[in-house]
C-alpha cells in the first residue's frame, strides 16, 4: 500500500507538509485506494427551518415573472385609480408624485432584500460545498491519470528493455549460425 507522502512528492512536486487540507485528503484517498465521491444530497439534506423555507419562497417568488407581472399591474392600477379619482373628484388619496406608493415600495424593498440575501447565502453555501467536492474529485482523477501514465511509461520502458535483450540474443544466434555456416562451407 502506498503512503500519501511519496504521491504528493512525485505527482505534485510538494512535500506533504505544504499541502492544504483538501489536497492532503485526496492524496490519502489515493494512497488507500478509496473513493472520494460522496452523496452531497444527504450532506445538504438538513431540513430547513421555517424562516429558511420562507426566505426561499420569497426569493423564488420575488425573482419570478409572476412577481414582475403582479408588481407592474399593481403600479398601473395605483396610477390609474389615482388618475380616475383626480378626474372625477378633483382629488386623490395619493397625489402625483405618489409619495404613499413610494413609501410602500421602499418598505417592500427593505423587507424583501435581506430575505433574498438570506436565501442566496444558503444557496452559496451549498454551491461552495459542491465546488469543494468537485475540486477533490477532479484532483483525484487528475492524479490517478498521472499515476496511470507513469505505469504505462514503466511498462513501455520494460518492454523496450526486453525487446533489446531479445534482439541482442537473436543477433548472437544469427552470428553463431553465420559462423557455423562459414565453417561448413569451407569443408
Amino acid at each position: 500500500m502506498h503512503t500519501s507522502d511519496p504521491i504528493a512528492d512525485r505527482l505534485l512536486d510538494l512535500p506533504q507538509e505544504k499541502l492544504d487540507a483538501r489536497t492532503l485528503k485526496v492524496t490519502q484517498h489515493i494512497a488507500k485506494r478509496k473513493h472520494i465521491t460522496r452523496n452531497l444530497a444527504q450532506e445538504l439534506a438538513t431540513p430547513p427551518s421555517l424562516g429558511q423555507r420562507a426566505a426561499d419562497a420569497v426569493a423564488k417568488f420575488g425573482g419570478s415573472w409572476t412577481f414582475v407581472g403582479l408588481f407592474s399591474a399593481t403600479m398601473f392600477l395605483w396610477v390609474t385609480v389615482n388618475g380616475v379619482l383626480l378626474w372625477l373628484h378633483g382629488s386623490t388619496f395619493d397625489p402625483y408624485p405618489y409619495i404613499l406608493l413610494n413609501l410602500f415600495l421602499s418598505m417592500l424593498a427593505s423587507i424583501q432584500a435581506p430575505i433574498i440575501l438570506m436565501s442566496q447565502g444558503r444557496q452559496s453555501e451549498r454551491d461552495r460545498i459542491r465546488g469543494e467536492h468537485d475540486y477533490e474529485v477532479n484532483l483525484k482523477a487528475e492524479l490517478e491519470i498521472m499515476m496511470l501514465h507513469e505505469k504505462i511509461d514503466l511498462l513501455q520502458q520494460k518492454q523496450w528493455t526486453e525487446l533489446i535483450a531479445i534482439q541482442r540474443e537473436q543477433l548472437e544466434l544469427l552470428a553463431a549460425l553465420a559462423a557455423s555456416g562459414k565453417g561448413t562451407q569451407a569443408q
